[in-house]
């Protein structure tokens, strides 16, 4: 059975910094592209970041620069690492496979970035 774990959201004033992880099992990271996502209040899920497994990794435009995805395979965790946040980046942030299953959601982890 697959299961993703995301931890690590907090309330943060703007320009701090913040990183997430998500704990994998029942599949391996090395295998699968892994993506992080985020679904802001009154807005759809949308795709924040991915990174396949070779390695390439991909951002939106919002984030690229301020946020880095990375995996440890030998733990099977990925991480988002959140630089310079934005009230804009307040939302609950899932982690899931690229392109994600639907049966792989877990319960999110809230990013809540105000002063």
């Amino acid at each position: 059975q697959v299961q993703l774990v995301e931890s690590g959201g907090v309330l943060v004033q703007p320009g701090w910094s913040l990183r997430l992880s998500c704990v994998v099992s029942g599949l391996r990271t090395s295998f699968n592209a892994m993506g992080w996502y985020r679904q802001a209040p009154g807005k759809q899920r949308e795709l924040v970041a991915v990174v396949t497994s070779g390695g390439i990794k991909s951002y939106i435009t919002f984030v690229r620069g301020r946020f880095t995805i990375s995996r440890d395979n030998a733990l099977n965790t990925v991480y988002l690492q959140m630089n310079t946040l934005e009230p804009e980046d307040t939302a609950v942030y899932y982690c899931n496979t690229f392109p994600a299953y639907d049966a792989y959601w877990g319960q999110g982890t809230q990013v809540t970035v105000s002063s």
